[in-house]
């Protein structure tokens, strides 16, 4: 018979392994924050200079407009 010794081990262990995977979370979200604070600016020009691109390759904006709205992306 068991004397609930065995059953508090099994509740500490929980309890740790809780513990364990708290923690583990808060590290991934101090690191993918200070990363999106980091590129953040910079991805975000990224992405309009490829969405740029993308309407120059499909024909929606011609070369003259390209060149100044690229420009421009890049002045800031």
């Amino acid at each position: 018979m068991m004397d609930g010794m065995g059953g508090m081990g099994v509740g500490m262990l929980l309890w740790g392994l809780i513990g364990l995977a708290l923690l583990v979370l808060i590290i991934v979200a101090i690191v993918w924050l200070v990363r999106h604070l980091l590129t953040g600016a910079e991805s975000r020009a990224d992405r309009a200079e490829q969405e740029l691109r993308r309407r120059y390759a499909a024909g929606e904006i011609d070369a003259d407009e390209y060149r100044w709205r690229r420009n421009d992306l890049r002045e800031e």
